[in-house]
């Protein structure tokens, strides 16, 4: 080999090196973005009375937090069920997919308000403010749980443990969580 052709060599070796670390660092960074962030942690006020449900995700964590999220997610779930429902009424018409699809996103829709009457109620309670107030501090919670989920499916699975929250809520604090069961 030349010299002319080792240093054409090397050089396009160098570039083909260059060109495949850029790329592994931009495929790491698109990943980065894909993974879910887990919920944000508020920080927890020491007035705000606390889940006490071992093996639970909400152990620990402020009753009015934990049932913010969970509105959240049944929130998201109302308008997905909604969404389709729209679609089996106009798109494509289909007289029993909407019926069904329709009394799912009420459920949800009515689980999603027992869980926001649920916060407002603690967040009043513990911290004294006013209904009002209480929204604005519970919403952002409810929000993010919402947007975490993107699918009937995650949204349903992320919602597993909510009526468990609830019972548990209503077994040590029934003037807050006044129905024994999620609303159906």
């Amino acid at each position: 080999m030349s010299v002319g052709v080792r240093r054409a060599f090397t050089f396009a070796t160098i570039l083909l090196l260059a060109l495949s670390s850029a790329a592994d660092a931009q495929s790491k960074r698109r990943s980065k973005k894909q993974v879910e962030a887990p919920p944000p942690s508020t920080p927890v006020d020491k007035r705000d009375r606390l889940v006490n449900a071992p093996g639970t995700p909400f152990n620990g964590r402020a009753y009015w937090q934990a049932a913010a999220q969970c509105g959240g997610i049944y929130f998201k779930l109302g308008t997905l069920h909604s969404d389709a429902a729209v679609r089996a009424k106009v798109v494509k018409p289909d007289p029993a997919a909407y019926a069904s699809l329709t009394k799912d996103a009420n459920t949800a829709n009515r689980s999603a308000t027992a869980f926001f009457e649920t916060a407002e109620r603690f967040l009043i309670a513990d911290r004294k403010v006013t209904r009002e107030e209480a929204v604005i501090a519970y919403d952002p919670v409810a929000s993010a749980s919402g947007a975490r989920v993107k699918t009937v499916e995650a949204a349903a699975s992320a919602a597993k443990a909510c009526p468990e929250l609830y019972q548990t809520c209503h077994g040590a604090f029934p003037q807050v969580c006044g129905e024994r069961n999620m609303p159906n």
